[in-house]
């Protein structure tokens, strides 16, 4: 297989869809001054990355476009809980691509304590041969949740997928503790948003 040549249409979604939610972002903020979006980060699965997945799964090459949903990735991170269902909701209402498969890691957290919300979506990319749908994954997510979740891929790699029942069972209560984070924020999130606004005006008034 010719790794680059088949990668290619995964990249154009990673930076379409980047650019899209950035701009997504700069509405919220001209419109609302609050954007439920806190940043994005994109990335196309390496190809070591996809050959270990492949295996693990027993996937063949052939069935790599449908069985493995995330060789693009894309991030959204937010900084409230209920940020997330805004986000979910306005996605799923867009017509520049289609959802086709929700997961909820947040109501139904996974064994480990990950939480997130996922989407997969079949993308449309214009290529030189025509038009190709592409599957991609979209995660949405908060601050607090991402945090623990990418210490929590550190030391998965560190521990090439067996991390010590030690260390599990603190990650189980880091992830317990961070979702508890996340829910007193909510509590107080029209006073931290007020608190933002007042301090936006402010830095905007002395430049």
């Amino acid at each position: 297989m010719n790794w680059r040549t088949f990668l290619a249409p995964y990249v154009q979604v990673v930076e379409e869809l980047k650019v899209k939610l950035k701009g997504m972002r700069a509405q919220f903020e001209y419109e609302t001054n609050h954007s439920p979006i806190e940043f994005v980060t994109a990335r196309v699965k390496p190809i070591s990355s996809i050959k270990e997945k492949m295996k693990r799964k027993n996937i063949h090459i052939d069935n790599i476009e449908t069985e493995l949903q995330d060789i693009a990735g894309v991030r959204v991170v937010c900084q409230f809980v209920d940020d997330i269902d805004d986000i979910v909701e306005r996605l799923k209402s867009r017509n520049d691509f289609e959802v086709i498969e929700e997961r909820d890691y947040i109501n139904h957290k996974k064994e480990s304590g990950y939480r997130s919300y996922h989407l997969i979506i079949s993308y449309p990319v214009e290529t030189i041969h025509g038009e190709k749908k592409v599957i991609a994954e979209i995660q949405i997510r908060t601050l607090a949740m991402n945090f623990w979740a990418t210490n929590e891929h550190s030391l998965n790699y560190k521990y090439e997928g067996r991390i010590p029942e030690r260390i599990r069972a603190r990650l189980k209560r880091a992830a317990e503790a961070a979702f508890k984070l996340d829910e007193e924020m909510s509590k107080i999130k029209d006073e931290i948003q007020e608190a933002q606004r007042i301090f936006r005006t402010d830095k905007n008034n002395h430049k």
